[in-house]
């Protein structure tokens, strides 16, 4: 235990006196708790910070609030849902609200992808992917299937199986060898032959030709899945070149590969659509996805699987258990009450019709940066953006994190991601949303030199 425990200093403040006990994620710790922003509150578009200002939330929290913050039909099932039963256990037993969850998200999904295991991050929906591929492939008598393809920048959370078939340096440097048997497909993102298209770009569907060169050099006999995200958010928002997707749906199904799109970003309405596969016109064997799935009210997340990948589980005697995987928290009864009143709001208020509707009002916004003194690129799909600052001088990533300072300090949250602001508010945004975050973030870029 600290010698100091972090207290609070009266009941009606947040501000702790004591910020060392948290060893904070994907943060500079020490340049934070020198001058912290703390938020105390939240509703539907906006957070309250520790000193009382309103700030438009530019970035779903994490790409994940995305009907909003606070809204009262969530609040108020897992407020009955934990006074009726706070959890269950689901390893040889079960819950209604998990069955009915799960039927209402195969119902939502694109084609055939009607069966649904729970897991409780994007992280851990990776892992249980990749797993489910490896499997799948020794349960139809081809075990040597045990090769993973990931993409260049691709993010898939932090497990070691995220990481390894990830492609952002600095989540995968520090940690070892990692999984073996994983190669990457190139990035898809080229500034010289890209600059500020709207929405796909008309350059890059021939990068996913690579893939025939891994498969040539490992044998297709080798590979289990390819994993790509629909849109590589966490990078920097990198839209896919048209006809990418379609072709890696092509490649992998020539050669008897799972293709896995991990929508944990671009699921639920991102994309203006329920996900980013049917807004790209692809149907991938598994899909992956959390955040908007509970409107992260409560942690949770989902793998979607087809029909044949499910099927091909279910054989041997019937007391056999079919896949030895799954976590003390899959379908909390907390995160599958949030999560169905979650897909309520979603159909009952045209959540995703609405994202589908002002996507063309929020292009015309986004690329009314370009001209703006170190403004290098814009990049646009659905409710979603990256806008590409050129580097300073004295270091990579110091212009976007002052970017990123002050327009939190003039009423933005936004997400940093090296010299790019990536936006992805919640969905139920107005245009006049809209004309506020882009003009403070407009005045932020140019208040930096």
């Amino acid at each position: 235990m600290s010698a100091n425990p972090a207290r609070v200093s009266n009941e009606n403040t947040a501000v702790p006196n004591d910020l060392e006990s948290w060893w904070m994620p994907f943060t500079a710790n020490r340049q934070f708790k020198a001058n912290p922003r703390l938020l105390v509150g939240a509703k539907d578009m906006h957070y309250t910070t520790h000193d009382g200002r309103q700030v438009i939330d530019g970035s779903a929290g994490l790409w994940c609030v995305n009907a909003g913050h606070c809204r009262k039909p969530i609040v108020e099932a897992i407020q009955k849902q934990a006074a009726e039963m706070d959890f269950a256990p689901t390893f040889q037993m079960g819950h209604p609200k998990a069955f009915e969850f799960a039927s209402r998200l195969a119902h939502l999904a694109p084609g055939d992808l009607n069966h649904v295991f729970f897991a409780n991050s994007g992280s851990e929906a990776v892992d249980t992917a990749l797993k489910i591929a490896i499997a799948y492939h020794r349960a139809r008598g081809e075990g040597a299937r045990t090769r993973l393809i990931g993409r260049e920048r691709g993010y898939h959370g932090v497990g070691f199986g995220g990481i390894s078939v990830g492609g952002i340096v600095s989540n995968r440097k520090v940690f070892g060898p990692l999984l073996a048997g994983v190669d990457h497909l190139p990035h898809t993102h080229s500034l010289k032959d890209m600059a500020f298209s709207k929405g796909q770009p008309d350059w890059g569907t021939h990068l996913a030709d690579d893939l025939e060169r891994i498969v040539t050099l490992h044998d297709a006999s080798t590979i289990a899945a390819v994993i790509v995200e629909p849109v590589a958010g966490s990078t920097g928002v990198l839209i896919p070149p048209k006809g990418y997707l379609q072709k890696l749906r092509q490649i992998c199904d020539k050669h008897g590969i799972l293709l896995i799109f991990d929508e944990v970003i671009t699921g639920f309405g991102r994309t203006g659509a329920a996900f980013g596969a049917e807004t790209f016109g692809v149907i991938p064997d598994m899909m992956t996805t959390a955040k908007g799935l509970t409107n992260a009210a409560v942690p949770a997340a989902a793998v979607f699987t087809r029909k044949h990948v499910h099927d091909a589980f279910m054989s041997g005697p019937e007391n056999m258990i079919e896949l030895f995987h799954g976590y003390t928290y899959s379908a909390h009864a907390l995160a599958c009450a949030a999560g169905i009143a979650t897909l309520d709001l979603y159909r009952d208020e045209g959540i995703f019709e609405n994202a589908k509707a002002l996507a063309p009002y929020w292009e015309d916004a986004v690329h009314s940066l370009k001209g703006v003194k170190n403004v290098i690129d814009l990049r646009n799909i659905g409710i979603m953006a990256g806008i590409e600052m050129a580097p300073r001088e004295d270091g990579a990533g110091k212009r976007g994190y002052e970017v990123f300072v002050k327009a939190y300090e003039k009423g933005l949250m936004a997400r940093l991601t090296g010299d790019t602001i990536a936006l992805s508010p919640p969905l139920i945004l107005t245009r006049k949303h809209i004309d506020d975050i882009f003009g403070i973030l407009k005045d932020a870029i140019q208040s930096v030199n």
